[in-house]
């Protein structure tokens, strides 16, 4: 016979709450650093040729409109703590339409870079494998046959853990999220205890070759803003706390808090890191570099390092980039679950896990999503296309939620009622209205630049395939909500209340 306490936790759509405070901020911490933090400050040279050493000032930038975000997502969370929290927020305070629509361009642009990271994880692991001085099982993980197979076999792994349930799931974020701060603090450090004229001395010794590490710069506005732009990247990850809303403890407290302390973190986090890079390595050699091949933050600081402290920088680096994994495929498994218990997707996907008391379909999807995003950055071999994408997504969604906010009160005045974080109608406004200003400068200049991008083919613009999406969703949305009210269902209702915890 079940207890009165087990009765009490499992609600209505299965879901359970037993996601706590360190569960959830470990879920914004480890979607946020991976491929943004070792990679993104240093490719951007060639994204954004001529940014050169402004990438700091960039970055800083970069944050104020994603704050600007999180205090939005932060007091709707308080309001409406359910899964699929940012769909959840439009469609209740906004309009179901455009709360569907930017949701699923939210899913499609997470998937894809699910399936990116899990491809990148694999020079990580190899570059591990040479440095312990391994050179044939280096050389096997350069196949593409293995770096796609591993790829695919190490994204259904976390799928499997993910499935498991929340308590597998915070088991091995939280350990591997603390392995992670101390391995990159040692970035850090060797950053800060180096200089540039050391990086000069290491690379003439090693290679014989000389850098500039006073080469002059002509600080450009549109360079500087194009770089914010993409660098607003790093600061995606936190919304994934507001879609695990359906499994939090004390959501109306822990929500805005673990965003609060995300973003807060990982700004710090991330500031350091690229600061003492930067600090060692000259900004001319990583433009240089860049241009040429793809870099990360350890395989340029390897030059000055021991080859011990090398080693655990590039696994420190390979673990950021693994922890992305289970914690965006809650993410975007939990969009899917709220779409389908509104009915705009088949209500198979809202099925729970008897047992573990996940939504183990719409995992499993999502994992297949994810596979079509390994198998195109394979084929494709362009990482920042897929950041683009991404990037474009999210902009789209972070606006959604700032006008949101100021709708709220007038479209559902019941919910706004129930917030809790910053009640302040006046604080909300100045909040929303500078957020939708910033990220709309945002979206434009990301968009401008994607649109006068010089590529091979027109598929290699993200904004094109992203406006597919956007159609794509809207024929799915129309379909389901005329099939919904063939059904007699009260749509207005449906999406005036929150779905059942």
């Amino acid at each position: 016979m079940m207890s009165s306490t087990s009765k009490s936790s499992v609600k209505k759509t299965g879901l359970t709450r037993k996601l706590g405070l360190l569960g959830l901020t470990a879920t914004g911490i480890c979607s946020m650093l991976g491929a943004s933090i070792n990679v993104v400050p240093f490719m951007i040279q060639r994204n954004v040729p001529g940014i050169g050493p402004y990438v700091l000032p960039a970055f800083l930038f970069a944050g104020v409109p994603a704050i600007l975000a999180a205090f939005a997502y932060s007091i709707l969370a308080s309001a409406m703590p359910r899964a699929g929290g940012s769909y959840i927020y439009a469609s209740r305070g906004l309009n179901p339409y455009l709360g569907f629509v930017a949701s699923f361009s939210q899913w499609f642009g997470l998937s894809i870079i699910i399936g990116v990271v899990s491809y990148v994880i694999v020079p990580f692991i190899r570059d591990v494998v040479m440095n312990l001085g391994w050179v044939d099982a280096a050389l096997l993980l350069e196949q593409g046959g293995v770096r796609v197979g591993l790829s695919l076999a190490l994204l259904w792994l976390f799928v499997s853990i993910n499935i498991r349930g929340t308590q597998s799931y915070e088991r091995t974020l939280v350990p591997l999220m603390f392995l992670m701060f101390g391995l990159g603090a040692i970035v850090i450090f060797a950053g800060f205890s180096y200089n540039q004229q050391d990086f000069a001395k290491a690379l003439f010794t090693q290679e014989g070759r000389t850098v500039d590490i006073n080469l002059p710069s002509v600080f450009s506005w549109s360079n500087f803003l194009a770089a914010a732009a993409l660098l607003f990247s790093s600061f995606i990850g936190f919304d994934s706390i507001a879609q695990a809303g359906g499994e939090a403890k004390k959501p109306g407290r822990n929500l805005p808090l673990a965003i609060a302390l995300t973003i807060t973190i990982v700004g710090g986090f991330y500031l350091f890191f690229t600061a003492a890079v930067y600090h060692t390595v000259p900004w001319s050699f990583v433009a240089e570099e860049a241009m040429q091949k793809d870099i990360t933050a350890p395989g340029m600081l390897s030059y000055v390092l021991p080859a011990s402290l090398a080693v655990a920088i590039v696994a420190g680096a390979t673990i950021a980039l693994v922890n992305d994994l289970p914690a965006m495929l809650l993410s975007v498994s939990r969009l899917m679950f709220a779409w389908a218990e509104d009915g705009i997707f088949s209500r198979r996907v809202a099925q729970v896990h008897t047992k573990y008391h996940t939504p183990h379909i719409a995992l499993i999807l999502s994992g297949m999503m994810a596979s079509i995003g390994i198998l195109g950055s394979h084929f494709a071999g362009d990482l920042f296309l897929g950041i683009d994408i991404m990037v474009t997504s999210m902009m789209v969604n972070f606006l959604l939620m700032c006008i949101t906010l100021l709708c709220l009160p007038k479209v559902n005045p019941e919910l706004a009622g129930q917030v809790q974080v910053l009640k302040n109608v006046y604080l909300q406004k100045i909040l929303g209205w500078t957020g939708t200003f910033m990220l709309s400068g945002f979206l434009f200049i990301h968009t401008w630049k994607d649109l006068n991008n010089e590529v091979e083919a027109w598929y290699f613009h993200s904004t094109p395939i992203w406006l597919i999406v956007m159609s794509l969703a809207s024929i799915i949305f129309f379909i389901k909500l005329a099939a919904l009210k063939k059904q007699n269902v009260d749509t207005k209702k449906l999406f005036n209340t929150l779905p059942p915890e």
